[in-house]
């Protein structure tokens, strides 16, 4: 149980919190961040539980605020340092579950943590079960999905595009999909959309982004009513981008759709970085051949001389496999140590035809007639949203 509650702990304090890390050693799924972070990893993260450690100014209240601003509902336990009735009294009216003051309290800490892990546990089934028998997705608490190869033409663009159309046919959830390639685009031409419109557009307004200013500069794909935020396809247009534009824009998208699907370029620029920053998955896009399997490791070492967490988010996804090639699924499990997300075989003929017409593969929910392409992306859809 204990394993499916994710705990954050927020503290500018190292040795509080390596004290308060002490304490929960029985609990695995533990993640710790400053206050300064909170704003920017708080929707990633999507804990279950949050333990706030008293910071040193005055900014206790506007932290539990901000907390219940993004979701009402996570559980927060508020630890003091000293027995400060007016912050007891205040923190606890601004919604915190309970509070203890260390190290005086810490056997009441420790004897008190099964049963709060227990509640937050509980009340992560009740909102999953509402969600389960309502048909619907978590409002506010969106996933969002970066699909990203290191190597051109691996396909990344026409998988997310497909992807997200499929997602969106087989589920009931608000997806949005993003073209990150600023300069060149690409998903307008695999989805069949024509539209003066970009991403761009919410440039004047980026310092108070809602869900109106999204909806109203995203375009629909026809016949999933997929929403798609286009590229401005303008490298002049890309380079007045500020560097928080994008941060801004995904954590708008994650309260206000289920999931967001974003489609990287290849190179690594500060747009890029925030975005994979963002992600709660990264689906790194492999064909089968050694200057990908090569480029990969490049990519995983670039990832960490940035500082990239990828560890637990990276997931890859073959794509063109097929009997021709020299290199299989199975050897590639012992070259990487990613976990292989799906297989996408290679379908030439069907693809093909798709791309050169500039129509998207699927037209209604439950088609039947699907090229073996189309049927993989369904397959894999439906186990995640499973």
């Amino acid at each position: 149980m204990s394993a499916e509650v994710k705990i954050l702990l927020v503290s500018e304090n190292e040795q509080f919190l390596n004290h308060l890390k002490g304490l929960l050693n029985n609990y695995d799924n533990l993640e710790n961040i400053t206050y300064r972070e909170l704003k920017t990893e708080l929707d990633r993260l999507a804990p279950d539980l949050i333990f706030l450690v008293q910071p040193e100014d005055d900014s206790s209240i506007d932290s539990i605020e901000y907390i219940h601003s993004i979701n009402p509902f996570t559980p927060i336990v508020f630890i003091a340092f000293t027995q400060d009735f007016d912050l007891l009294r205040n923190v606890t009216r601004a919604g915190v579950i309970d509070f203890f003051v260390l190290p005086d309290e810490n056997a009441m800490l420790f004897g008190r943590m099964d049963s709060i892990v227990q509640m937050a546990f509980q009340k992560k089934q009740q909102l999953t079960e509402t969600a389960s028998a309502n048909q619907t997705f978590k409002r506010g608490r969106g996933r969002i999905y970066s699909f990203y190869s290191g190597k051109g033409g691996a396909g990344k663009s026409l998988i997310s595009g497909a992807f997200a159309q499929t997602l969106k046919f087989e589920s009931t959830a608000q997806v949005i999909l993003i073209d990150l390639n600023l300069q060149f685009g690409g998903i307008e031409t695999f989805l069949s959309i024509e539209s003066n419109r970009s991403i761009a557009d919410l440039l004047p307004v980026v310092n108070e982004l809602n869900e109106s200013h999204i909806r109203n500069v995203s375009e629909k794909e026809k016949y999933s009513k997929l929403e798609v935020l286009l590229s401005p396809r303008d490298a002049e247009v890309a380079e007045q981008l500020p560097g928080e534009f994008v941060s801004k824009l995904l954590r708008t998208c994650r309260r206000s759709y289920d999931f967001v699907l974003v489609d990287l370029p290849v190179v690594i620029n500060e747009h890029t970085y925030s975005a994979i920053e963002e992600s709660d998955k990264i689906f790194y896009i492999l064909n089968l051949d050694t200057p990908s399997i090569s480029m990969l490791k490049q990519v995983e070492g670039l990832f960490k001389r940035l500082g990239i967490e990828y560890e637990n988010r990276l997931e890859v996804l073959l794509n063109d496999v097929g009997k021709e090639n020299e290199i299989n699924p199975k050897d590639i499990k012992d070259i990487i140590h990613f976990p292989i997300a799906a297989k996408l075989p290679r379908d030439i003929k069907g693809v093909q035809s798709h791309i050169n017409k500039s129509e998207p593969f699927r037209k209604e929910q439950n088609e039947k007639k699907l090229i073996p392409f189309a049927k993989s992306i369904k397959k894999w859809v439906v186990q995640i949203l499973e």
